[in-house]
Order: C-alpha cells, then sequence, then structure tokens
C-alpha cells in the first residue's frame, strides 16, 4: 500500500494538495459495494493530512474563475451544515445523522449496576434501567473545563457496531481531541471520503464546531489531522480535477 502524508496550510490547500497527489498516486478501481456501485473510484491507500491553520477563511476550495469550474461547496454551505454535526435532529427517512451521535446519542443503562434485592436462587431479579442522552460535544468541554487537559479520554465516536448492517453507514468514524500549548485540536477519521464535495464540506464545518468548543472551554482554536483509508475521487469528477490541478491522471 501507498501510505501518503500531506503537509497544509489551510483548509482549501489541503483539499487542492489532496486532488493533486491522488491525481498521480491513486488507485483506480470499481465499486463492488457500497454506494455508486459499479462506477470507478480513484482512492487513496491511506493518507494523512495535517492542516496547520484550518480556521483561516475562506473555509472553501479556491477555484480560479478563470477555469470555469463550479466551487465543489457553495458560499454559506458550511454554516448551513454546522446544525448536522450539532444537532440530534433526524429526519423520519434518515437512518441517523452526525449530530445525533455526537449531540444526542439515546441509550439504556442500568442505573447502579447492582440488583435492587439479591432473591433466590432461580428468581429473576429485575435491574433498574433508564433511557439516557449524550451529548458527546458538550461532555468533552465539561471535561476538559472541570477536569484539566491531562486526558487521552475527550475522544467523540460516531460509529457503532450495528452500522455495519446499514445500506450507507456513517463515513465520519470519531472525532479524537487533545488540548496541547493552549490550543483545541482535532483528529478525524473518515472510513470512506468523498474528495472533491465531502471533504471540503466536512472539514469546514467540522472546523466550526472546533471553534465553537475551543471557545466553550476557553483555549484557542488549533490545528486539524485528518486521516481516511477511502479518501477518493468518483470518476464523473476526474476531468474537473485535472483541470483544476493541471494534472493528467495516468492511464
Amino acid at each position: 500500500m501507498k501510505l501518503v502524508s500531506i503537509e497544509a496550510r489551510d483548509l482549501p490547500d489541503a483539499w487542492f494538495q489532496c486532488v493533486y497527489e491522488i491525481m498521480g498516486k491513486g488507485y483506480e478501481y470499481v465499486i463492488d459495494h457500497g454506494s455508486y456501485a459499479g462506477q470507478k473510484r480513484l482512492e487513496f491507500d491511506y493518507v494523512t493530512v495535517h492542516i496547520r491553520h484550518p480556521g483561516v477563511r475562506p473555509l472553501i476550495p479556491d477555484i480560479p474563475a478563470s477555469l470555469g469550474i463550479p466551487n465543489p461547496v457553495a458560499n454559506g454551505y458550511v454554516e448551513e451544515y454546522l446544525p448536522y454535526l450539532m444537532t440530534a435532529k433526524k429526519e423520519p427517512n434518515e437512518a441517523y445523522t452526525y449530530g445525533e451521535r455526537l449531540a444526542g446519542w439515546s441509550h439504556l443503562c442500568v442505573v447502579d449496576g447492582q440488583d435492587q434485592e439479591k432473591g433466590r436462587p432461580g428468581e429473576v431479579v429485575q435491574r433498574l434501567v433508564q433511557r439516557r442522552v449524550v451529548n458527546q460535544i458538550e461532555e468533552v468541554i465539561r471535561m476538559y473545563s472541570t477536569k484539566g487537559y491531562g486526558t487521552n479520554q475527550a475522544a467523540m465516536t460516531v460509529a457503532i457496531p450495528s452500522d455495519l448492517l446499514l445500506s450507507d453507514p456513517p463515513c465520519l468514524r470519531h472525532i479524537d481531541t487533545r488540548i496541547r500549548d493552549g490550543k483545541l485540536h482535532f483528529m478525524v477519521y473518515f472510513r470512506s471520503w468523498d474528495l472533491w464535495n465531502g471533504f471540503p464540506a466536512n472539514l469546514g464545518g467540522i472546523q466550526l464546531l472546533k471553534e465553537y468548543m475551543a471557545a466553550e472551554i476557553g483555549v484557542e482554536d488549533g490545528e486539524t489531522v485528518a486521516a481516511s483509508k477511502g479518501l477518493h475521487l468518483y470518476d464523473y469528477v476526474w476531468e474537473l480535477a485535472e483541470l483544476r490541478t493541471m494534472r493528467t491522471k495516468p492511464a
């Protein structure tokens, strides 16, 4: 496998470098199962993108007007996308949302972890069970604010085991966090990631989430490290990618 590491200045630079590198280092294959089955994809085996100043505006890709191609992310879309990350609202036709997992995951739990009474052998012993809602965003803010910055426990999880049974499981798997030198840093992992549209829109929204959390904790906004074993370009945008990078994909 080819492991690719990219050092980027900001989000537009990260997007451009990824598109440029995938045109020469991506693996071309036909999708057997999943979204767009039967189409071709150009994909990194594994890529890590270190973005040193992800808060620099604008957050969306830089597309010179002379190229005559549309920006993958419309103006204002990143701000509209933020509630999808930060609220538990879910439409009836949605199997999940990132916000549901991050800000409103409900689960059943044993309140005290002990039997209310021991009972006699063979008896069914009842447990006290409650449904609880976990807001991981607020819990991470509370953890750093009340327990200090020296912890490796402040990770926010999106994936659950039953996602494997979904026809379209979440691409974002987790957002891990760290506070170092007075700054909040994010480590993000996507199992599969559309480079042309999804990468810039997702990272733009995640950046706004990071800025909110940093302000609530009382620290500065920090860096982002994004990783994926499935960052890809679909064949219908290969021509656009060649126009933007001035680089032709190998035959």
